[in-house]
């Protein structure tokens, strides 16, 4: 999972475009908590707040 790509976003709004690690350095978070972001577990827990769209989601670009 190195290489893939991720795109990070809140709401509308693209944080973050890059690998892991580049996100994570981008954001001052850790390499753990953009994979988790990723995760089925993740978006079930976010979905489930009041205002989804002001959470911090990402997805892996292909």
């Amino acid at each position: 999972m190195k290489n893939k790509e991720f795109a990070v976003y809140k709401g509308d709004i693209m944080l973050a475009m890059g690998t892991a690690t580049e996100c994570a350095e981008k954001l001052g978070v850790s390499e753990k908590y953009i994979y988790w972001l990723t995760m089925p577990t993740a978006k079930r827990r976010l979905a489930k707040r009041k205002n989804p769209e002001k959470c911090v989601v990402a997805d892996v670009i292909d």
